[in-house]
Formats: structure tokens, C-alpha cells, sequence
């Protein structure tokens, strides 16, 4: 058995309904979307056939906005309606969490499935990414992830929701990929994440298999849990808790000032994409 081919793709009339809503969310708050994308489990590499569309993005305001002594509302949120969970931040916001880094704003710039890409902007944005990645800064986020997915869905029960195993997977494979390439920042999709490290054959044949399975259902049930995956999460979880965190970063916080106000003054920029 081989891992399922990952082929990142929005069905065409599916993404002209997406292309409207921002849009229209571009005309009702007066902002312009620099980026949006597909996050979840279209994205991770591990969607069921009625997965949701998690569409993310990034935008800025006029100007002026940035001059306001009281701080406005950073974040845009849609009502999750039906298939639909569309939801932003705003520039400055995203240039913090950059700064820190986060890895959820690393995943987004290097998401499959692009719906609006500036060139100019995101171009700048991946360039101030890459001095800011620091691998055992993330592994922060990763363990929380993973240990919250484990509480709330494994725990001390018997047997497991099979297709929840992969919400902890995919940060635990993160984990593990740090600790195997510390320069490299880890892939968004579970398959990259497999096939671009050592991993034990038998757990990958696990994995596989629950590819498989959620590919194929809406819902594939509950199952015995399995006791390879269990240690190699628990493993990974271990490591990352005992692993120091990075003290030593560079300070961008002069560079991502500027970056702010380069993108915020300029209204036309080459390179977009719809």
C-alpha cells in the first residue's frame, strides 16, 4: 500500500462561490484581501468527501485606519454557514504573529490551495517568514496541539474516533519533522510530512490506511486504538515538552514595521491573482 496522491483542488463552481464572498467582504468592510487560502483538512491532505471549505485570509485597511489612537478590531469573521468558515486577519496582526513566529501564519503563506494571491505582497511576506523561523520555537505550538487533540479525543477511552487521530498526527508529525530537519520548515500536508522523513514502515502503513478510510466516508467510525501511533505521539509529545525553546532570535521588529507600512500605503500592486 502507497499513501494516497494528494491532489490540492477546489471544484470550479465551488471556488467562484468563494471568489464571491470575498468579494463582497472586501466591499462591506473596505479592505483588500493580500491573500487567501484553504486551510483544514483540504489542505492538510486529509479531506472526507463532505469537508468543509476553511478558507483563510489576510487583509488591510485604509490607511488612516492604522492611525487611530484606540486600536480597531483585527480580525474578520464571517458566520460559519453550511460548508463556509471564512475568516481573516488583519496585516499588522499577521506581521506580529510573524515576528514571534507562529507556525498557523508560516502554514497559510505555504497552503496548496491558493483563492487570491498577491505576488508582490506575498513575496515580501515569505522573504520576513524565513527570518523568522526558528524550528524549536514552534514545537511550542506543535505540543500544545497535539496534547489538546489527545485530551479531548483519546484520553484513557478504549477506542478512539479514527479520523480524529489525524488532527493529532499532523502535529505530532510536525513535531517529529523538526527533530529530524530543525532548519527546515515543516509542510502543511500530512502526505509531505511522511514521505519527507524517516519514519518506522509499520506506522506509516497505519497511516495509510486511515488515509484511506476517511478518503473514502463521511464518517469512518470508531475504532481500537493503535498502539504504534499512540507511542509515536506520545513520543513526539515528550521530546517537544523537554526540548528548550530558542532564546536567541533576531530583532525584525524595525524591518516588520516598515514591511506594514510599505503594504499598507500601497493600494495597486503588481502581481495579483484572483
Amino acid at each position: 500500500m502507497n499513501l494516497p496522491t494528494f491532489i490540492p483542488s477546489v471544484a470550479p463552481d465551488v471556488e467562484a462561490v468563494i471568489q464571491s464572498k470575498l468579494t463582497a467582504l472586501e466591499v462591506d468592510h473596505d479592505v483588500r484581501i493580500l491573500f487567501a487560502i484553504e486551510s483544514g483538512s483540504r489542505a492538510w491532505g486529509f479531506p472526507s468527501p463532505d469537508s468543509d471549505y476553511d478558507v483563510r485570509f489576510i487583509y488591510a485597511r485604509q490607511p488612516d485606519w492604522y492611525l487611530s489612537i484606540e486600536p480597531g478590531r483585527d480580525v474578520i469573521e464571517l458566520p460559519i454557514e453550511g460548508d463556509w468558515d471564512i475568516n481573516g486577519w488583519d496585516i499588522r496582526k499577521a506581521l506580529g504573529l510573524l515576528i514571534k513566529p507562529n507556525p498557523v501564519m508560516l502554514e497559510w503563506l505555504s497552503s496548496p490551495i491558493r483563492y487570491r494571491w498577491n505576488d508582490a505582497v506575498c513575496d515580501r511576506l515569505i522573504q520576513f517568514a524565513d527570518k523568522t523561523t526558528f524550528g524549536e520555537s514552534c514545537l511550542h505550538h506543535y505540543r500544545n496541539l497535539a496534547v489538546k487533540q489527545w485530551d479531548k479525543h483519546v484520553g484513557d477511552n478504549p477506542d478512539v474516533s479514527l479520523k480524529k487521530y489525524f488532527y493529532i498526527l499532523r502535529p505530532a508529525l510536525a513535531i517529529s519533522w523538526i527533530r529530524q530537519n530543525p532548519s527546515v520548515q515543516p509542510p502543511m500536508n500530512l502526505q509531505a510530512l511522511v514521505v519527507g522523513q524517516s519514519l518506522d514502515r509499520e506506522l506509516v502503513e497505519h497511516i495509510e490506511r486511515l488515509l484511506v478510510l476517511k478518503s473514502a466516508a463521511k464518517e469512518i467510525g470508531r475504532g481500537a486504538r493503535i498502539p504504534m501511533i499512540d507511542t509515536f505521539i506520545l513520543d513526539q509529545i515528550g521530546w517537544a515538552e523537554v526540548v528548550a525553546k530558542q532564546d536567541e532570535r533576531p530583532d525584525l521588529m524595525a524591518e516588520g514595521d516598515e514591511l506594514l507600512r510599505q503594504i499598507v500605503n500601497e493600494r495597486t500592486l503588481e502581481g495579483d491573482v484572483t
